[in-house]
């Protein structure tokens, strides 16, 4: 990584709520990398455990911004997608992805529109097929086990087995031009898993970090954001895996016993452990 390395991230920003952008651009900023933001739509909160919120779509903006950058000749080394607001918008990031992105740049796709089983607010099928489109366009995709049984069409279920999940890592790389990383496994001995496959190599590993018995909206985001920053600073996927793992446990230990804050985990806390994460890893 150069210190003119630049990240685009385009998802949601939610004025109120810590996820997508609010928790992208301090992440990935606090590894060193210029970070630029491209918002899908702005929500006065985010859509979990909020009610009557304001959502403006953005969709009309994206080719005018990106008109823009063509004129000023702005390049990215990465993009990384999260949650996007309609299906259309997904043309228009397929643009984005082939015009703005250097040659030997790379693409994280966070298929952010289900879990426990269930779509998004606004979601469906429709949506999630066309996400695979946009995932096809991916160097790593970071789907969770229900976004991985709806890109898939199979059925979803509170737990799978250790053969279940590599079973659908194995499918979902017909999703990404290299790597998947698969979240929510949980085994035995109630480790949480993540399931890191390498289509080119044909490897398969799994990565465990301990578990926290605590539910809680945007650790999705806050594992995302960590595992992009981990690697544009040359981190395997496995490590950066094991990285942001201990990262968003260690925000969600910060989070328990404050009964105020459920909209999110307070990741600002424990940003000044990640130097110490990515020494000990």
């Amino acid at each position: 990584m150069s210190e003119s390395t630049k990240i685009l991230t385009i998802q949601d920003l939610s004025c109120y709520g810590q996820c997508s952008i609010t928790v992208a651009l301090p992440i990935i900023s606090a590894f060193g990398i210029e970070t630029v933001v491209l918002p899908s739509a702005v929500l006065s909160t985010h859509t979990s455990g909020f009610g009557n919120y304001h959502l403006r779509d953005l969709t009309c903006d994206l080719p005018k911004i990106l008109k823009h950058w063509q004129e000023e000749e702005i390049f990215f080394d990465a993009i990384y997608t999260g949650f996007i607001a309609s299906a259309k918008q997904i043309d228009y990031i397929e643009e984005i992805i082939k015009s703005r992105l250097k040659p030997e740049g790379c693409v994280f796709v966070d298929p952010a529109m289900a879990d426990h089983g269930e779509f998004y607010n606004g979601f469906n099928q429709e949506f999630a097929d066309k996400m695979g489109e946009l995932c096809k366009l991916g160097d790593y995709i970071l789907p969770n086990t229900t976004e991985a049984c709806y890109l898939l069409h199979k059925p979803w279920k509170d737990n799978f087995t250790k053969d279940e999940m590599l079973e659908i890592a194995d499918e979902l790389s017909q999703f990404t031009k290299r790597h998947v990383i698969l979240k929510g496994y949980e085994d035995e001995n109630k480790q949480m898993g993540m399931i890191i496959s390498d289509k080119k190599e044909s490897t398969c590993d799994i990565v465990f970090n301990d578990k926290v018995d605590y539910v809680t909206h945007g650790t999705g985001d806050v594992f995302a954001s960590t595992f992009v920053g981990s690697v544009m600073v040359g981190k395997s996927p496995c490590d950066a895996s094991k990285i942001a793992g201990e990262f968003t446990k260690k925000a969600i230990e910060k989070t328990i016993g404050d009964k105020s804050h459920n909209y999110g985990v307070k990741f600002e806390l424990v940003i000044p452990e990640l130097y110490k994460l990515l020494k000990s890893v």
